[in-house]
């Protein structure tokens, strides 16, 4: 297992190193990004549903990290009541959203393998929802010019989420006992096989360890919000649900990772201003890196 956290850690630097000597671009990013989530992830996806079958107790899952967010939501108006306004806002985006399709699945699937990834998948449909719902609606309500969004709206960007989409439609498959043509899953299994790579190597391209001063009390503040939150509520579920234990530190797992890495496009959606924008990115940096630790030591500790 350190062996393998080991080969993850050299694919992110990589990434970084490649940053810092020119030979990629933050920007090339995006690209990356867009291969990894219109193509790789759902293939990953689909290859993984293809496989294993849903335990009915999983579709719990969604639902507990919907109500997790909502609450999270509502507790982060109370905690974040005093900052200004925008910051606010940002704060809010990042607090009940995670970074599961890139960071979670390379790891989840060197640690746990492809069952590992179904129990991920179910979580992060529930990811999904929150972050193009109650996010989005929070992030454009504390923004300049205030809440612009409409429920349709809302709805089509969730319609539009290809991820979550080939999360549903795998899903119905999967219960409904359909198998996808080998030949289909073959091109799938291939195309997923570069998802771990390019998703490691773009956590390293986004890697910025610039910090400005002004942002410290805050970002603890955010900081210690999101996990302690994250920490006490995963520890709860962690000893009283009735299910087996990789449900269980799915949960547990699952509200310790990182910042969602739709923040940033939705703050630059809604026009925040540059300093809120790099303080997101400071706090998607810090999540990634405190999140790699505890991935850790759950692989190796417990």
């Amino acid at each position: 297992m350190n062996e393998e956290f080991l080969y993850i850690l050299i694919i992110i630097a990589l990434g970084y190193v490649l940053k810092r000597i020119h030979v990629l671009k933050e920007k090339d990013g995006e690209v990356i990004a867009k291969i990894i989530f219109k193509i790789t992830l759902p293939a990953l996806v689909l290859v993984t549903f293809d496989q294993i079958e849903i335990e009915i107790n999983l579709i719990l899952i969604p639902v507990i990290v919907l109500i997790y967010g909502i609450v999270v939501s509502f507790l982060g108006l109370l905690i974040f009541k005093n900052e200004e306004r925008e910051l606010k806002g940002s704060f809010l985006m990042m607090s009940s959203g995670f970074n599961v399709g890139l960071f979670a699945f390379p790891l989840v699937y060197a640690i746990w393998g492809m069952n590992g990834l179904t129990y991920f998948s179910m979580f992060d449909v529930g990811t999904s929802v929150i972050v193009f719902g109650v996010a989005n609606i929070l992030g454009s309500y504390f923004s300049e010019d205030g809440l612009s969004l409409k429920p349709m709206e809302i709805g089509r960007k969730l319609v539009k989420s290809i991820p979550l989409m080939t999360y549903v439609f795998a899903s119905i498959l999967n219960l409904s006992h359909i198998k996808l043509p080998d030949m289909v899953i073959a091109v799938a299994s291939s195309l997923s096989a570069a998802n771990m790579p390019l998703s490691l190597l773009l956590l390293g391209l986004y890697l910025n360890f610039k910090f400005e001063k002004q942002f410290v009390k805050p970002m603890l503040k955010f900081l210690t919000f999101r996990y302690g939150v994250g920490l006490l509520v995963g520890i709860s579920l962690l000893f009283l649900l009735p299910y087996d234990d990789k449900f269980r530190y799915t949960i547990l797992i699952g509200l310790l990772l990182p910042v969602a890495s739709s923040s940033i496009p939705f703050a630059v959606e809604f026009k925040y201003s540059n300093e809120s924008i790099r303080l997101m990115a400071n706090a998607t940096n810090i999540t990634i890196l405190v999140s790699i630790v505890i991935l850790y030591v759950f692989a190796n500790f417990i």
